[in-house]
C-alpha cells in the first residue's frame, strides 16, 4: 500500500524526500529529483534504477536545477520529460474525449491503437487513471446524456436516442443502474419512489440518514434537522419520504458509527445509491479510495481520474456530494493544506480530519 509520505513543498525534510526514493513514490515524481555523485545522473522518485548510498545523493526542486549542478538525466526514467503517470494521464483523457464524443462506444482495440498501447495495456492503464473500465465509461456517459435528456426532451424515447442508445429495449435493461428508478418517474422528480429516512443525533449535529431501495441517497449533518430534511424534499420533490423501520434503523447505525470513528471498517460495505453526472461519480469513487488519515488536494485528485486541467470541476463535484463521510470529500484540501469550503460547515470538516489523525 502506498504511504502517505510529506510532500516537498510542505517541508525541507530530506528525510522525506529520501524516504519517498526509497519507496519509489510516482506520486511526488515532478514535485523533486534526486541526482547521485557516483553516476553523474538525476532521477525522478520513482525511478526502478538499483537504489544508490543515502551519502551520494542529493535532492534538486527541478530538472533544470539538477543539470545546471552538473547531472545529466537518467536514460531509465527520463525525469526531463513528461512522467509515465503524466503520459498516460494524457492519453487516457484523449480517449476519455474519444469517448464522450462518439455516437456509439468505441470499440478497445480502437481506443488502444490511438494511445500507443496494447489493448490489454491501454485497459489496465485507463482503470488505474479513471477508476472504471472503458466500457463502463462510455456506460457512465450515455448516462449522463439520458439524465440530462430527461430533463428537456418530449419524450423518454427521443432522450434515448439523443444519448445513443441502439434501442430502447438495450437501456430499460440498465435504466435502474443508470438512474436508480425507472426514467418516467426520474422524470417526474422520483414520484412513486420510496425513500426512508431518520434523523439522529451524533457529535457532530443533527445527521439526516435517506435510503431508497438501492442503498444510501443521502447522508447530511447539520445544526438543525428542519433544514435537512427539506433539503432531501426538494431533491426528491414527488418521492413518498417515510419513516425507519427495524431494519432501517440498524442501516442508520452503521452510519452513525462510521461519522463518529471514520477510521473504522464498514464504509466501503454500505449500500449506496449515488446518482450525478459520468464527471461526478469518476470524482466520487475518487474520494473513496482515498484512506481515512489522509488528504488529497484538489489538483492530486483531478490528475489520479486523468483531468489535470480539471481542477475547478473536481472542487465543484466535491461540492456536489450528498453523502457526507461515506464519500469523504472531507479529505480534499487546498494545495497549501488548509481547510477549503465543506457543504456541511469547516468547523466538521476540521473535526473529522482530527479524528481521522490527518493533522489537519
Amino acid at each position: 500500500m502506498k504511504r502517505d509520505l510529506p510532500l516537498p513543498s510542505d517541508s525541507d525534510s530530506d528525510d522525506a524526500r529520501w524516504a519517498a526514493v526509497q519507496g519509489r513514490d510516482a506520486s511526488l515524481d515532478g514535485r523533486f529529483f534526486y541526482a547521485v555523485a557516483t553516476t553523474g545522473v538525476y532521477c525522478r522518485p520513482s525511478c526502478g534504477a538499483r537504489l544508490a548510498r543515502r551519502e551520494n545523493v542529493t535532492f534538486h526542486p527541478t530538472a533544470a536545477d539538477a543539470e545546471r549542478a552538473g547531472f545529466r538525466p537518467c536514460r531509465r526514467c527520463r525525469p526531463e520529460g513528461p512522467s509515465r503517470a503524466e503520459r498516460h494521464a494524457e492519453r487516457v483523457t484523449l480517449a476519455c474525449r474519444t469517448i464522450e464524443s462518439a455516437e456509439s462506444p468505441p470499440e478497445l482495440a480502437v481506443l488502444a491503437a490511438a494511445a500507443g498501447l496494447s489493448p490489454h495495456h491501454f485497459h489496465r492503464v485507463f482503470k488505474a487513471v479513471t477508476g472504471l473500465t472503458p466500457r463502463a465509461y462510455a456506460r457512465a456517459q450515455r448516462a449522463a446524456r439520458v439524465r440530462d435528456g430527461l430533463g428537456r426532451a418530449g419524450t423518454v424515447t427521443e432522450a434515448l436516442h439523443e444519448a445513443g442508445y441502439p434501442s430502447q429495449a438495450r437501456f430499460y435493461e440498465d435504466a435502474a443502474g443508470v438512474l436508480g428508478m425507472a426514467p418516467r418517474v426520474y422524470r417526474s422528480g422520483g414520484a412513486d419512489t420510496l425513500i426512508r429516512f431518520a434523523i439522529a443525533a451524533c457529535s457532530l449535529g443533527a445527521l439526516l440518514v435517506a435510503a431508497t431501495d438501492r442503498g444510501l441517497c443521502a447522508i447530511a449533518l447539520g445544526d438543525d434537522p428542519a433544514p435537512l430534511l427539506r433539503d432531501l424534499q426538494d431533491r426528491f420533490p414527488k418521492a413518498e419520504l417515510v419513516g425507519g423501520d427495524a431494519t432501517f434503523d440498524q442501516l442508520v447505525a452503521r452510519v452513525v458509527a462510521v461519522v463518529e470513528s471514520p477510521t473504522v471498517a464498514g464504509a466501503a460495505e454500505l449500500p449506496l445509491d449515488i446518482r450525478g453526472t459520468a464527471f461526478q461519480q469518476r470524482v466520487w469513487q475518487a474520494l473513496r479510495r482515498i484512506p481515512a488519515g489522509a488528504t488529497r488536494t484538489y489538483s492530486e485528485l483531478a490528475r489520479e481520474i486523468g483531468e489535470p486541467a480539471a481542477v475547478r470541476a473536481v472542487a465543484a463535484a466535491c461540492g456536489a456530494n450528498t453523502l457526507a463521510v461515506v464519500v469523504p470529500c472531507h479529505r480534499v484540501v487546498r494545495t497549501d493544506g488548509s481547510l477549503s469550503g465543506y457543504r456541511w460547515g469547516v468547523a466538521r470538516k476540521q473535526a473529522l480530519l482530527e479524528r481521522e489523525g490527518s493533522g489537519t
